[in-house]
């Protein structure tokens, strides 16, 4: 069992200031909620015994909270909320499990009962998203490669089905991870496919693989893209002066652990660096997992520079060199290379979600893009989910092997100038 938290042993301390009985009732009603708060964070077996035992209710004690926050029962632990208001007077119609929340709730400041609030919707969001899982089709490393996404066991598309941001203050937004951390392949988004599966991209007929361009090997980072997002190739932007790549924005997501192909994550937005590629605007923006250690220490881009040291140099470099092995000219970077700080980049986020909205909705042309979906209402493109054609069951098959000549370092003369 926790212990009380620093808030719990403010109320405590409170209510000792209150006369006679009424100290007396309601400091065990508060020290009641004490518990039963360590036990709910525990697990709801134990948090059932802990309430069976001090005979709170006169019998069985109350189900616990559904992980969805079901109809049925208010009370949540987690942001000491339940039905009633908190500004509702005490009812001796209500449970003693009730009246503990609420006289918990009166003790809060109202900064305290909206920073709750917050994270009670924080948690229904993160929760939410682990609805969606992948279907994979064929082995990696070959040309029927496949990952779609599906919620809830139906698929959905990663362009356009899944929302932008994970929660109401748009704060936390969703992104789809393509390409893990340390690897060559180029996973992409499919554009022109129905629902938009992750593929291995092609040129020629084969597939395609970075090259390892000393010090660095494949990706740096968990690469991949923002859904509802599009860079729209009619649009010339007024500072970089190009027109947008006709693909979703895509995102470099610096947190610790490695992620998997059509892996959906929440991440807070940090900068964004504009690459111009073969004379179109590519921007990268720089993201975390919320999930990871150092997330609470990075909220805009100078704190990416102080905690992680040489990163955003070292993406400014792989990003200007790494076509150069494959014969290309080295890709140059609006803004002499800097990375634009968290407000830039949420603009930047804002406007591909405007371009999206049209592209969706039939304002923009599509030309080769598939808007096919399944959730936005106001699509001319949606399809209910029981027309869409079968899919293929998934199989988990090993990847094929690729060629050692994948592993080759590369050296590039004046790479870390």
């Amino acid at each position: 069992m926790r212990a009380p938290t620093s808030l719990q042993h403010h109320a405590l301390r409170r209510l000792s200031l209150l006369p006679g009985r009424t100290n007396h009732a309601v400091s065990a009603c508060v020290a009641r909620r004490t518990l039963l708060t360590g036990a709910a964070a525990t697990g709801s077996a134990a948090a059932t015994r802990l309430t069976t035992r001090m005979g709170l209710g006169g019998g069985a004690a109350p189900p616990p909270p559904s992980a969805g926050g079901g109809a049925t029962t208010k009370f949540s632990a987690a942001s000491s909320h339940f039905s009633p208001s908190s500004s509702s007077p005490l009812s001796s119609s209500q449970s003693p499990l009730q009246r503990t929340a609420q006289i918990a709730n009166h003790l809060q400041s109202p900064a305290q009962r909206r920073s709750s609030s917050s994270t009670h919707r924080a948690l229904s969001t993160m929760a939410s998203s682990s609805a969606y899982s992948v279907r994979k089709i064929a082995a990696a490393n070959t040309l029927e490669h496949r990952v779609y996404i599906e919620k809830d066991g139906v698929p959905v598309s990663p362009f356009h089905d899944i929302p932008l941001y994970a929660n109401q203050e748009q704060t936390i937004l969703n992104m789809i991870v393509e390409i893990p951390r340390w690897t060559n392949g180029k996973l992409e988004i499919s554009k022109e496919e129905l629902l938009n599966p992750i593929k291995q991209d092609v040129k020629k007929g084969k597939l395609r693989f970075v090259r390892n361009c000393f010090p660095h090997k494949g990706y740096l980072w968990n690469y991949g893209a923002f859904p509802q997002t599009w860079e729209d190739p009619n649009s010339i932007h007024p500072e970089t002066k190009a027109k947008g790549d006709n693909d979703p924005l895509d995102v470099c997501e610096i947190g610790e652990l490695v992620g998997y192909p059509g892996q959906v994550k929440q991440v807070k937005v940090l900068g964004v660096m504009a690459l111009l590629d073969e004379e179109e605007t590519d921007w990268k923006v720089i993201v975390i997992d919320v999930n990871d250690p150092l997330a609470p220490k990075l909220n805009d881009v100078e704190d990416v520079e102080r905690h992680l040291p040489g990163l955003l140099r070292a993406t400014n470099e792989w990003f200007r060199i790494y076509k150069i092995p494959d014969g290309k000219p080295e890709n140059q970077f609006a803004f002499s290379g800097e990375c634009k700080n968290k407000a830039y980049a949420l603009d930047v986020i804002r406007e591909c979600g405007e371009a999206w909205e049209r592209l969706i909705t039939g304002k923009t042309p599509a030309g080769d893009v598939s808007t096919a979906n399944v959730t936005v209402s106001h699509s001319p493109a949606r399809i209910a989910p029981d027309q869409l054609p079968p899919l293929p069951a998934h199989q988990e098959i090993p990847p094929e092997k690729i060629d050692s000549s994948i592993d080759k370092w590369f050296f590039i003369s004046g790479a870390s100038a």
